[in-house]
């Protein structure tokens, strides 16, 4: 950036004075202007030429110096004639905030001081003024204050962040004598006595920021660049805290004040890469975003230069890399923390978040002489990672058994020496028994387990894990990295054996008293997603990994042989509770056989809801808990040996819904029962048998033939309508079509048809309010829409084109991620229907496209099983032609597939 001389600058207009600040502001802010978007572009080029972000920001800011500058100039000496202005007319223009350290983004806030030496004049007033209007004028995002000396000093005594602003002041024009004032009588008067106050005071600020931004993971997939965790805001922390509390940020200086060079230079790296992602962020979407959102991630990934390579395409390498920096941001945060304690002997929280162990005496020592206790964390002596590299596992063994955390000092020693780790540590039997102890015997194996990967150690010791450390899968469906998310799941996993997740899932809690196989059980939601990021099926090339991993981790030929299975099946539970009919025998009877044995069973139902419990917030459904469940259970009648007869379970189902209804008449019930086939007593659950009749006999009572009902269910997460309607092909679509236009999603739809010709729907929809109320008059309305497109009275297609909804979701999807559809036309999932499952991007009104098209093919809908993963969509629908029969013929086939693969091409065309 080549720095413009203000007085050559406005040599360009001339010598005359201005009359008022209207006429100076209309001849200085189109050339401002101008200079703004040229010294833009040229730091945009030198930073896509040079990658450096750190020189970019730095380029910004000169630039923003420079129009201060002209602007300071032009007022004083064009505006108010004023060169050499009384000792109360003076004033000192300082930059603050980011660009008081000399970094600005393209997009960034200009701070300013206006720096007075007792109270504003009419001289010092309309200066401020007119340099307010003009860097408005100029679209700038302007943060500004008016204060005297005195004033800032007073202000910094009761506010944190106006101090925090004065640390990092800059001065920029005007008179330097009285910015000295300020400064020399800052660091005097309220420096000097509040260092400890204003480090725990940013600690504490830094926690609240990050609460406010996302949790306390550094690791979600739509990181804020700025003030995530791991993020800009963090070293800027660092930068504030080491500045105020050694009074340097020199690293000569700082080196013989106890921050050791290394992580010096680390924090340069950090900056210099958080400073390039900041600024190809602001330059890419032409203002400040702070956001690296999924649809900006492969333009900044681009922009950087990243390819894909080795199984990762180019945004998830680019954001690796960004998490990668993440961690090490975190890093320096505990490093510094360690020397501020060794200074002022502050007290940190125990490693689990409870009360730490009683033994807290400095210099208490552990089992080994390796380690002792320092001021209530564990640390270890220098040279113990040499002297029997066990130690590396030793410490963290001992963290977790004794419920310390880790000193940073031995965090930091076991991070520096890790790379000492080799094959001959991997082999140790002793070393992968206190492995297998972390993750099996602690009561906090999530901590401890994050701990160990904070440190460098869990991928050393552990090559396969080391390469989905900071790996983000590119979908909207996973919020968090793939260690991260193993992690999580080991946390879930200990939640739900310690029974604290009894509420939420209460088979789970129940049958993980019964299990075998614990160990092997804990090892396969540690290693699950080991594969990702591999061009091969992740749970195929999991399952050949974890056969190695297994004996060497001291598990047995039978446990081992059970860990293979659940890392090859991991996902097996899952897909057929959500995209298979659960009231089909044949389902049940395909997913028995695949498991097996009871112990599969219970393995595979706890595996699965940890899996689904740590993608995400908001993941985890009760819907998916009930379909989990009742999985559960009807392979647990199957697997028993205890399966009734066809004959035996009509009747009894009959008998039960008999008793229920003890207002009807023997007549009117045996006139009821056999308007039902023999399946629809076998499949549909009794609580619905219920509804059915109950409202069957409301609208026969009523003499509608069209009629629906509501009902809500908290614990699930979801709303029930139960429509009864003649029926014919089109009966779904119309349904989904109300529910497409007032932006209700369904999450399954089952269609029983009675001997007599008539439809009884239940669809399922996702809970939108969490008030009963609330949501029984959303579905009310839901239902009054179905009813009247079922009686001609309004045409769904018409509805459905003028309320689509505009989703977030779907936009940032549609713009961003490309996914293949796919068709799957399948004879063997299903006794009496074809199944068509269906997947591709998701968007709003999708399935009713979907049904519409069905429809069009002359198909019947018997049920519809509804899944989305993030942007991806995958329905199932169980099918038959009119006349009840299969879709055999190949060349039927081939049109169904055309048929549903165009409703994917028609609404990218859309």
């Amino acid at each position: 950036m080549l720095k413009t001389d203000p007085r050559t600058f406005l040599d360009t207009i001339g010598t005359k004075h201005f009359a008022d600040s209207m006429e100076l502001r209309q001849e200085l802010t189109p050339k401002l202007r101008e200079l703004l978007v040229r010294g833009r572009a040229h730091a945009e080029r030198r930073l896509i030429r040079d990658r450096d972000g750190v020189a970019c920001a730095e380029r910004i800011s000169a630039l923003m110096d420079n129009v201060i500058a002209i602007a300071y100039e032009a007022i004083t000496h064009r505006l108010l004639a004023m060169s050499n202005p009384s000792s109360s007319e003076r004033i000192a223009v300082v930059a603050t905030g980011g660009y008081g350290r000399g970094l600005m983004a393209p997009g960034s806030d200009v701070d300013l001081l206006f720096l007075l030496p007792y109270k504003q004049t009419a001289w010092g007033e309309a200066l401020v003024e007119t340099m307010l209007y003009l860097l408005w004028d100029l679209k700038l995002k302007v943060g500004h204050a008016t204060r005297s000396v005195d004033d800032c000093l007073h202000e910094a005594r009761s506010d944190i962040t106006i101090r925090t602003s004065l640390l990092e002041a800059r001065f920029l024009y005007g008179d330097q004598a009285l910015f000295n004032e300020m400064e020399q009588r800052f660091n005097a008067e309220i420096v000097q006595s509040t260092k400890s106050e204003f480090v725990e005071a940013k600690l504490r600020e830094r926690d609240d920021r990050v609460a406010r931004v996302g949790g306390a993971s550094r690791y979600l997939v739509e990181p804020n660049v700025k003030d995530g965790k791991g993020g800009m805001r963090d070293l800027h922390t660092l930068f504030w805290i080491v500045k105020y509390v050694y009074g340097t940020t020199d690293v000569a200086k700082l080196a013989k004040l106890g921050m050791m060079e290394e992580e010096a230079q680390l924090a340069a790296r950090c900056s210099e890469f958080l400073w390039r992602v900041r600024c190809h962020m602001h330059f890419a979407v032409g203002r400040a975003e702070e956001r690296l959102t999924f649809d900006l991630q492969p333009t900044i990934a681009e922009r950087m230069g990243y390819k894909g390579r080795s199984g990762l395409s180019a945004v998830e390498r680019f954001m690796k890399s960004y998490f990668l920096i993440a961690k090490d941001v975190g890093d320096l945060t505990a490093s510094l923390c360690a020397t501020l304690e060794a200074q002022h002997a502050k007290k940190k929280p125990s490693l689990n978040r409870s009360t730490a162990t009683s033994r807290r005496g400095r210099n208490s020592t552990l089992e080994s002489d390796d380690f002792f206790v320092d001021n209530g964390r564990i640390n270890v002596v220098t040279g113990a990672f040499v002297r029997d590299p066990v130690n590396f596992i030793r410490l963290f063994w001992l963290a977790g058994r004794h419920n310390l955390p880790l000193h940073p000092d031995a965090k930091r020693l076991a991070s520096v020496n890790a790379k000492t780790i080799g094959p001959t540590l991997r082999r140790s039997r002793m070393a992968n028994k206190l492995f297998l102890e972390i993750l099996t015997e602690h009561a906090a194996p999530e901590v401890v387990l994050r701990a160990m990967n904070e440190a460098g150690v869990l991928g050393r010791f552990i090559p396969e894990f080391s390469r989905v450390v900071a790996m983000m899968q590119f979908n909207m469906y996973h919020h968090y990295t793939v260690d991260e998310h193993l992690l999580r799941c080991i946390g879930v996993m200990s939640e739900i054996e310690r029974g604290e997740l009894v509420q939420e899932h209460p088979t789970a809690v129940g049958v993980f008293k019964t299990i075998h196989h614990r160990r092997a059980l804990y090892v396969a939601a540690f290693l699950h997603d080991i594969a990702k990021g591999r061009p091969e099926d992740h749970s195929e090339e999991g399952a050949k990994i974890v056969a190695k991993l297994g004996p060497r981790f001291g598990l047995d030929a039978n446990e081992t042989d059970t860990l293979v299975w659940l890392v090859r099946y991991h996902l097996l539970m899952s897909d057929t509770a959500q995209r298979r009919d659960l009231s089909d025998p044949i389902t049940i009877r395909n997913f028995a056989a695949t498991v097996q044995t009871m112990e599969r069973l219970r393995l595979l139902l706890i595996l699965t809801v940890a899996d689904i419990r740590a993608v995400g917030q908001g993941v985890w459904t009760g819907w998916k808990g009930e379909l989990l469940r009742a999985l559960y259970y009807e392979t647990e009648i199957v697997l028993g040996g205890e399966t009734l007869k066809l004959g035996q379970r009509v009747e009894a189902a009959k008998d039960w819904l008999r008793a229920d209804l003890p207002g009807w008449s023997d007549e009117a019930f045996a006139r009821y029962a056999d308007r039902h086939t023999k399946s629809y007593w076998t499949t549909v659950e009794h609580p619905r048998l219920v509804k059915h009749a109950l409202i069957v006999a409301a609208a026969e009572a009523s003499g509608e033939t069209v009629a629906t009902t509501v009902a809500t269910d908290a614990f699930r997460g979801v709303t029930e309508l139960f429509v009864i309607s003649p029926d014919h092909p089109r009966l779904l679509t119309i349904i989904t079509g109300a529910c497409a236009a007032a932006g209700a999603n369904i999450v399954d739809a089952k269609i029983f048809t009675t001997t007599d010709g008539m439809a009884l729907d239940t669809i399922v929809l996702s809970r939108a309010f969490e008030r009963d109320e609330d949501e029984l008059r959303r579905g009310e309305r839901i239902a009054k829409t179905i009813e009247s497109g079922l009686k001609g009275e309004i045409l769904i297609a018409d509805l459905v084109k003028s309320r689509r909804p505009s989703s977030r979701h779907a936009v940032h999807a549609a713009k961003t991620f490309r996914i293949r559809p796919e068709v799957m036309i399948d004879n063997a999932l299903a006794s009496r229907q074809t199944v068509l499952e269906v997947s591709g991007l998701d968007r709003p009104g999708l399935l009713y496209d979907l049904t519409s098209a069905i429809g069009r093919l002359n198909l019947n809908i018997a049920s519809a099983h509804i899944a989305t993963y993030g942007e991806k969509a995958v329905d199932a629908f169980y099918v038959t032609d009119l006349t009840g029969t299969k879709i055999v013929h190949p060349g039927r086939q081939q049109s169904i597939r055309w048929a549903l693969l165009d409703v994917f091409h028609d609404g990218a065309e859309e």
